[in-house]
């Protein structure tokens, strides 16, 4: 037995915002100060660090649940399963349901629960839960539901990575510009093909690092300061970045037995496109090796960081033949690595 994405979904918002789409925005540092440079220089640094060029925003009717309802429902379409035979829905998200304009998230009922109603399982037996896990959620959905398979408890599992981050961004704070919308969804099987997920890796650092991204108010000292926004200290996470996905990656491809040279493709999680370059040349030099061409596939230009929608939709992308001079063949081994809040790390060696 092992065990396979069987099929993949996803949901790319309509609503396209270029970086000149901002140049109105009054940008402030935390202390409530403006920025000496106008936003034109500030959008032009920007792109040259992160390499987002447009993002995606979902409209105005569409929520958490509604967007990762689309995706499933391609997932399912695409791994041609009845949904009633799902065991388990892994719902990996961070702020739920957020109305635009709205101050609250709504996460009651489950997102996972309102995603089973949406899709209209019956089945008590399908269980449906959130995963709360910074932007490595999906990675970890996917770890979990392998850990289901294998111990007899699942043989179909739904994992999604869906969010609206564009609704809990500061319009004062330059790292709004980072966040995007989106959903992806994958059906996770036990099946008799050959390859499959063959070993992962996962870690949380919360001594020093639990608060390295946060929730903080507006850096416009005129808001309502009980309002709060996504916050990150950038340099940190960085840091800490460049430290400890290349190991976790490392302990991960060791762990599968892979020679890193039979490595096709990496799929990281897409964040800022210096620090993921960064964190490849990290994971080669680990090994003495040079970064192959066309090894780091990347979506972020386009639909810029939509946190635990950016691995599962970029991996829909990739197998659909979507991703300009790029490709995925049966046979070939990839990884998923991803960090985000937590701080979290993790990683999964896969075979096609």
């Amino acid at each position: 037995m092992n065990i396979k994405i069987t099929g993949s979904g996803s949901y790319i918002p309509t609503e396209i915002v270029c970086n000149k789409d901002f140049s109105n925005h009054e940008f402030l540092n935390d202390d409530g100060t403006p920025f000496p440079q106008s936003n034109e220089i500030i959008t032009q640094k920007f792109k040259g660090i992160t390499g987002i060029e447009e993002r995606r925003y979902a409209s105005n009717d569409l929520q958490t649940s509604d967007i990762a309802t689309l995706a499933a429902k391609k997932a399912i379409e695409n791994a041609t399963i009845d949904p009633e035979t799902l065991d388990y829905i892994i719902f990996a998200h961070n702020f739920g349901d957020v109305k635009k304009g709205a101050i609250q998230g709504d996460m009651l009922p489950s997102l996972a629960s309102k995603l089973k109603h949406n899709l209209r399982i019956k089945n008590p037996k399908c269980v449906a839960y959130d995963m709360l896990f910074g932007c490595p959620g999906w990675v970890e959905g996917v770890i979990q539901a392998t850990a289901f398979i294998k111990a007899g408890m699942a043989k179909k599992c739904l994992v999604i990575g869906a969010e609206t981050l564009s609704r809990v961004t500061d319009p004062h704070d330059r790292d709004s510009m980072i966040y995007s919308d989106g959903a992806g969804a994958t059906i996770i099987e036990a099946t008799n093909d050959d390859g499959g997920i063959l070993a992962h890796e996962s870690a949380t650092f919360a001594y020093d690092e639990a608060n390295f991204l946060f929730f903080g108010k507006s850096f416009n000292t005129n808001h309502n300061p009980d309002v709060r926004y996504i916050k990150m200290h950038g340099r940190k996470i960085y840091e800490f970045a460049l430290i400890n996905v290349p190991q976790a990656m490392k302990e991960c491809l060791d762990n599968s037995g892979i020679d890193i040279n039979n490595l096709k493709k990496i799929l990281i999680h897409q964040a800022n496109e210096k620090m993921d370059e960064a964190i490849i040349q990290r994971f080669y030099k680990l090994y003495n090796k040079e970064v192959p061409q066309g090894i780091m596939p990347m979506s972020i230009h386009k639909l810029g960081n939509s946190s635990v929608a950016t691995v599962p939709t970029l991996y829909d992308s990739l197998v659909k033949g979507e991703i300009e001079n790029q490709e995925l063949n049966k046979g070939d081994v990839i990884m998923f690595a991803s960090v985000g809040a937590g701080m979290n790390v993790n990683a999964i060696v896969y075979k096609m």
